[in-house]
Order: structure tokens, then sequence, then C-alpha cells
């Protein structure tokens, strides 16, 4: 059996950003000292959540080491290493590792459309550039490719690839994996309103949108089940469905910043190419948040879009 990463609940962090488009980590911090506070199980920096897309290199590597020192070694961070060119990402494990990282999170090769030998190949050398343990992100919604169970297998059977964040949203296929790699891989659910059925076949755990605005409610949706209460992770489960499914009502992480900009954490917008929800969205948006008693500023000025990366000051001695 390998060594467990994570139990419970991992929130996937937005990156917030000022109104000229430069991150804040001033309310990033922030938002960190939230999550601590409400008992998240661990942190995903600078992923899908964290719009990596959309970050230069310099920010992906700045945003890891702050969240490294803010955490303090409560919780692990999660770093993010994903690339669709594996010389690069074998370079970012290299470099997160160093910035003290306690995992690192590896997405499938998106565009390249490679087969499954070609994914086994990206992750294995990906693992081998590190003696971190990895998380193998499986997203075929976004990245047009999906890691068969066989390859799966494979993956499982190299020492420091210790879970899969699966997010295909296919419980025959979650079922598969956890039959045919059982202690060898971990599960964690990528979606946020399947986390008890995923529980129920074994996963460790949820890598979660959703807490970023409810941390504390989705480490007990978790810790109930570990604890053998699974009715009250289930009613949990469902008396959140609802929100968890107006936090996609939007190419994600759109709904989130704007359901967190509603509870007054201010993280700003996201950057082009993802915009502004429209307004008869964001207005059901708004009354799923106040529903759950979560908004505290139900009108804020609309926020300035963000045309680029800046290059920032912060943290320059990671490089």
């Amino acid at each position: 059996m390998k060594a467990k990463i994570f139990k419970g609940a991992a929130t996937a962090l937005v990156t917030p950003m000022k109104p000229d488009g430069s991150i804040s980590y001033e309310t990033l911090s922030g938002l960190i000292d939230y999550q601590l506070k409400h008992h998240a199980d661990a942190v995903v920096i600078g992923g899908t959540t964290g719009e990596s897309a959309s970050l230069s290199e310099r920010e992906l590597l700045e945003l890891t080491a702050f969240t490294v020192k803010a955490v303090r070694g409560h919780i692990p961070v999660i770093a993010n290493m994903g690339s669709n060119n594996t010389a690069h990402s074998v370079e970012l494990a290299g470099k997160m590792e160093k910035l003290g990282a306690d995992a690192l999170l590896s997405v499938t090769p998106y565009y390249n459309k490679a087969s499954q030998q070609g994914l086994y190949e990206h992750f294995k050398a990906g693992a081998a550039a590190t003696g971190l343990p990895i998380i193998l992100y499986n997203v075929p919604s976004r990245t047009g490719v999906n890691i068969a169970v066989d390859t799966y297998k494979r993956l499982s059977e190299i020492d420091n690839i210790a879970a899969v964040k699966e997010a295909s949203g296919n419980f025959s296929q979650m079922a598969q994996i956890a039959a045919e790699c059982g202690d060898a891989l971990d599960i964690y659910s990528g979606n946020d309103d399947q986390i008890v059925p995923a529980l129920a076949l074994g996963a460790a755990g949820v890598i979660s949108v959703l807490s970023n605005l409810i941390p504390g409610q989705v480490h007990q949706i978790c810790a109930s089940y570990f604890e053998g209460n699974v009715g009250k992770s289930r009613y949990f489960q469902l008396y959140y469905l609802e929100l968890a499914e107006a936090l996609f009502s939007d190419i994600n992480p759109i709904p989130v910043k704007q359901a967190l900009n509603f509870m007054g954490l201010d993280v700003g917008g996201c950057r082009l190419p993802l915009c502004d929800m429209a307004p008869a969205e964001a207005a059901r948006l708004l009354k799923c948040i106040q529903k759950y008693g979560l908004c505290r500023f139900p009108e804020r000025p609309k926020e300035k879009r963000f045309h680029g990366n800046r290059r920032l000051s912060l943290i320059s001695d990671v490089f």
C-alpha cells in the first residue's frame, strides 16, 4: 500500500485577481486562512479552478511558493505539473518539488490526442523526474482524452504514482479502476455532485470546487462517511447538491469566482478567454447563494475583464 496523500476533501483553490489582472496575494492569504480554519484536508494550487491555462510559468511557481509558505505545513499542498508537453511537465515537477510542494497533480495531455501508450510514457516520464507522490488527473471533457483502465493498472505499478482525480463522471470506469488497482492507486472524485457515490466505491475523498465556498461542510461529507455515518454524509451531499451544480452553470471557474465575490471574498474575475457569466445566469447563481445563506454583498460593481498575464515581482527567489 502506498502512502496516502490526503483523506477527505482537498480544495482546488481559485486564483484571486486584482482589477488590473495581476494576482492578489493578499486575498489568496485570506482564502488559505479560510481553508485552514474550516478544516480543508489539503489544497490544490494552480489547477483548472486556479486558471492554470491562463497563468505564466512564473506565476504558477510564485503561487506554489506562496501557498507552501502560507499553509505552514498544516495540510498538504498539491502543486500543478500538468502540461501537454512532456518535457515541460518533467521540468515543472522538479521545480515544484524544490518549492516544497507535498504532492503533484498531472493532467492528461490535452490537444495532442495521445494514444494510451503515449499517456503511459508521459506520466512515467513525469514520475521519474520527482520523488513526490503524483495524482493523475483524468478530465476527458476538457482534455479530449480518457485514461483507460488498463493504462491505470500499468501506471499504478509506478512507485510514486499514488492516486487519480477521476473527473470523467463514469462510475463504471471508477469501479473498474478500484477493482483493478486496489490499494496501489487511491481515487479522488473530481465532481462535487458525486462525492458519496465515489466514497461508496472506495474513494479516499474529493478534490473539490465547492469547498472554496464551504470547506467545512465538504470535509464533513467525507468525514461522516469515513466515521460510518453514511446517512449524515448522504444528507449533506444532497443538501448541497443544488449549490454544487450551480458552480458548473458556466465554465469552471467562472461561477465559483462569481460566487466568492457574492460572499464578499473579492477574488475578482477570470482572465480571458474566460469571461463574465450572462446576467440571467449570474442572477440565478446569486439566488442560489442567497438560499444557502452565503451572500454578504448582493450587489457588487462589475469586475473589469483581464486581458493577459502580468509579470509579478513577488517571491522572485524561487527561480
